[in-house]
């Protein structure tokens, strides 16, 4: 069979060269070539044959579509944020930053799947055996059964796949692999597109659930091209402080589940530990209500969060600032217009900071409400009422919008013990829930004054 050889790719008007040229030939591009591999002319076998059986055209209605079977990984955070468990042919890739916990969760998850039946390979590029080995004791994973492979030539990885056939396969990491067919350097782009594309399709050719685990950058985005994330199924994303204890891993893709679900760990002396109840890690625990603190609740995917907001509100000078962490900078501002617009209460000559507690990040626009209590509670040094929550979002005309799913979200308050709630009209519910006093509002002035009348 004849060896693939290597060309060169402009990703600007696709012309082909042999060879490396700062300048490309065709359309005059400079810094545009990329390494790929030439497809083999021999017709014994096409590299590219395993990515799809032949089939033909049939309609939706013909096709006969059953539900991929889920196997439990045995931490129930992970199976939340997959889906439900691994599925047979699927194709993971998490990423994070160094020392966050990547190769820790997956060893132990391994663990698990093999403690219940299902031959498992970790393969390793970064660690000797008898590293990955230490780790498995610390962790109290002794006489563990996971086959561990320290290789990182693909075509050898592969080999080993066909050989042993494991139910799950982590190959940690994917900027490590190299293949003989390209020249570059293992990490380079080209070394993890063609990499990440032959262990896809041994994935599915053979039904293999592969991990790949990923670097980042400095910016916090998987290394690599953008294309290897459009190749697997499910995307996850590590988050958190290294100097803290609470890892948060996130859904950014997933084929067989929903996206932005989260599963909250905590770090022990025996690794990582899913977290029951995480709404306590963002809730600070005050013994008397403080000014400045506004609880909401927040959506994660398919799971209601209580996170607290805090303000800090102090004179400014000339060019007052105004910072966020955890929430959207852009929309701090917008809020602060709209507040001294439709309730009177001016910052201008204010520095504003404002903090999601316990790391988190919040996306969505149902912070907005909470988000202007808290600057106002801090902004008067009145704090608001014990056992108080809202959320809502705010328009620029001063309407408080309703949030999605606002009955599950009150649901989740009332369970952990909150009694007073302002919320959009739109969310109140047509039952009364026990426990918990509602406050329907239209505007952001009628919030304000039904906060007045609690205090």
């Amino acid at each position: 069979m004849a060896k693939d050889k290597t060309i060169y790719t402009c990703t600007e008007c696709g012309g082909i060269n042999p060879k490396w040229l700062g300048k490309c030939p065709h359309c005059g591009a400079w810094n545009t070539l990329i390494e790929s591999v030439a497809e083999s002319q021999s017709p014994v076998k096409n590299r590219f044959a395993s990515l799809a059986k032949p089939s033909e055209v049939a309609t939706l209605a013909d096709i006969e579509a059953t539900d991929m079977a889920r196997t439990p990984t045995g931490h129930e955070e992970l199976d939340r944020v997959l889906g439900g468990g691994i599925v047979e042919g699927g194709v993971v890739l998490i990423g994070g930053d160094p020392g966050i916990g990547k190769s820790t969760l997956l060893l132990q998850a391994l663990d698990s799947l093999q403690r219940a039946g299902l031959d498992t390979l970790y393969v390793t590029g970064e660690e000797s055996g008898a590293q990955v080995a230490l780790r498995s004791r610390r962790l109290g994973l002794d006489g563990s059964q996971v086959k561990v492979l320290a290789e990182i030539q693909l075509e050898k990885i592969l080999a080993t796949l066909e050989a042993t056939r494991p139910a799950v396969a982590v190959i940690d990491s994917i900027q490590t692999v190299y293949s003989d067919q390209l020249t570059s350097a293992p990490g380079s782009v080209a070394q993890v597109r063609e990499c990440a594309a032959h262990l896809t399709r041994a994935a599915k050719a053979s039904g293999v659930c592969i991990v790949l685990v990923g670097h980042v950058t400095k910016e916090g985005a998987l290394a690599g091209p953008r294309v290897l994330e459009h190749m697997v199924d499910t995307v996850l994303y590590f988050e958190g402080d290294t100097h803290s204890s609470f890892r948060l891993v996130r859904a950014i893709k997933n084929r067989f589940g929903a996206v932005n679900e989260i599963g909250v760990f905590a770090m022990t002396e025996k690794g990582l530990k899913g977290v029951s109840n995480p709404s306590a890690i963002f809730l600070s625990q005050h013994a008397e209500p403080v000014p400045g603190s506004c609880v909401m609740v927040t959506l994660e995917g398919t799971r209601p969060l209580l996170v607290e907001i805090q303000a800090l509100v102090d004179s400014g000078g000339p060019s007052p600032r105004r910072l966020s962490v955890g929430l959207d900078r852009d929309r701090l501002a917008m809020l602060l217009a709209v507040l001294h617009r439709h309730a009177g209460v001016a910052c201008m000559d204010q520095d504003v900071f404002v903090n999601a507690v316990g790391g988190v990040r919040i996306s969505e626009p149902a912070a907005d409400l909470a988000v202007m209590l808290s600057i106002t509670s801090s902004l008067r040094g009145k704090p608001l009422p014990k056992g108080f929550i809202a959320f809502g979002e705010v328009g620029l005309a001063g309407e408080v919008r309703p949030a999605p799913r606002g009955q599950e979200r009150l649901k989740e308050a009332a369970k952990l013990g909150f009694s007073v709630a302002v919320v959009p009209k739109a969310n109140a519910p047509k039952k009364p829930i026990e426990g918990l006093t509602i406050h329907a509002v239209e505007r952001v002035e009628e919030a304000m004054e039904v906060v007045r009348s609690l205090a």
